[in-house]
């Protein structure tokens, strides 16, 4: 294939709302820490670009291109819940607090009797 290069980036169209790993190319290519991070998509432009909020420390970052960001899906936060042992008495070990928090709550309302409204005078 001479002449064609293939892109390996990934064509996808991100929504707001949506998790993405973001990859900040200057502070990547001239070699800084922390140059990879974690962001909700805030804005979405007609142009393909993207406006987000870093989730751990509140930066925002204007106009990112698609080509440094990817998703991260549902599945992947949520797998320690889908695949956690159910019966074993360290099944809370290799769970994170909000896998538990999440059990915890769905426990509770799983054990709660049908109740109607209270009725308004």
């Amino acid at each position: 294939m001479r002449g064609s290069a293939q892109s390996t980036t990934p064509a996808i169209k991100f929504q707001q709302g949506q998790f993405v790993l973001f990859r900040d190319p200057e502070m990547f290519w001239t070699g800084q820490a922390g140059h990879t991070f974690v962001c909700k998509v805030e804005r979405v432009w007609m142009d393909g670009k993207y406006d987000l909020i870093a989730l751990a420390s509140d930066r925002y970052v204007h106009y990112a291109g698609p080509e440094y960001m990817r998703l991260l899906p549902s599945v992947d936060a949520m797998r320690d819940i889908d695949t956690a042992p159910l019966h074993t008495d360290g099944a809370a070990d290799d769970m994170t607090a909000a896998a538990i928090a999440w059990l915890t709550q769905q426990h509770a309302t799983a054990n709660q009797g049908a109740a109607l409204p209270a009725q308004r005078d």
